[in-house]
């Protein structure tokens, strides 16, 4: 009875009403020894604040790391939390991936779409919506998270790379080791390709602290490339997120699905 309460209990926690909030991968520590284990949370929230989540089988689709070149899975247990757990690695810039299986939201207010849809910069949506004849109220929207953080592991070289994700936020420096004091440059690509001109959120705070967090946005070129400033000793989290339109094939089906991209890092001390 007590594990089955168990169960349910994480499976509550980790369906919670979450949407419009950010999910992203938080490393325990972003610089390792070669060979020390890596750990990571799995966590929900807003501002880079947020509750830790379990590891569940059923909502997983990817869960690996990229390492000199090569894959690896990750198996983790039902319950797992840190839900990010696995043997230690040789020297090398690691880069962990997690994505999600669907899940689905019910608007009944039309305010909430519309702030989201206004937030995330998704031009043209609101009027598509009125023009496909959907409801105001009632309808759906199906979203998968896409998530990668990278680690440095002894001396962190190595470069970031496209993994394969449908969406995903592709760091074109190595925090770790290169000179930005230029900026940090990322990328965001969806099936592959460069997404041109969509807004990236920039959640920047001191490693270690949830306070005074600060949120800035930027626009992607025509290559798809977002550059912002970073600082030594602070952690960040780059989000992106695309809105598509479904031919539902039954009442009730989602009419929208939404495809959320996180990238975590940080910038070592000088």
């Amino acid at each position: 009875m007590f594990k089955w309460s168990l169960g349910l209990l994480v499976n509550i926690i980790f369906l919670a009403p979450v949407y419009a909030h950010e999910f992203w991968i938080a490393p325990v520590n972003y610089n390792l020894d070669a060979g020390q284990p890596i750990v990571a949370d799995f966590r929900i929230g807003q501002d880079f604040s947020g509750s830790r989540q379990s590891f569940l089988h059923h909502r997983t689709v990817r869960h690996e790391i990229f390492h000199s070149g090569k894959s690896k899975k990750v198996l983790g247990r039902n319950g797992d939390r840190p839900a990010f757990q696995t043997n230690g690695l040789s020297d090398g810039l690691a880069i962990l991936v997690h994505e999600t299986s669907d899940n689905t939201l019910k608007y009944n207010d039309y305010e909430k779409f519309k702030n989201f849809v206004v937030h995330k910069g998704f031009n043209g949506v609101l009027n598509a919506h009125e023009a496909r004849g959907l409801p105001k109220t009632g309808f759906s929207e199906s979203y998968r998270r896409y998530t990668k953080s990278l680690i440095a592991i002894g001396h962190g070289g190595g470069k970031d790379t496209a993994v394969g994700l449908d969406i995903e936020i592709l760091a074109l420096e190595n925090p770790f080791t290169e000179d930005i004091n230029g900026g940090m440059r990322v990328q965001v690509l969806m099936h592959g390709k460069p997404r041109s001109y969509v807004k990236v959120e920039l959640f920047q705070k001191l490693i270690g602290s949830d306070e005074n967090v600060e949120v800035t946005s930027y626009l992607t070129d025509i290559n798809g490339i977002a550059i912002f400033p970073v600082q030594a000793g602070y952690e960040y989290m780059v989000d992106n997120v695309a809105l598509i339109p479904l031919e539902p094939k039954k009442e009730g089906d989602p009419v929208w699905h939404s495809l959320w991209a996180n990238l975590t890092f940080s910038v070592p001390k000088s």
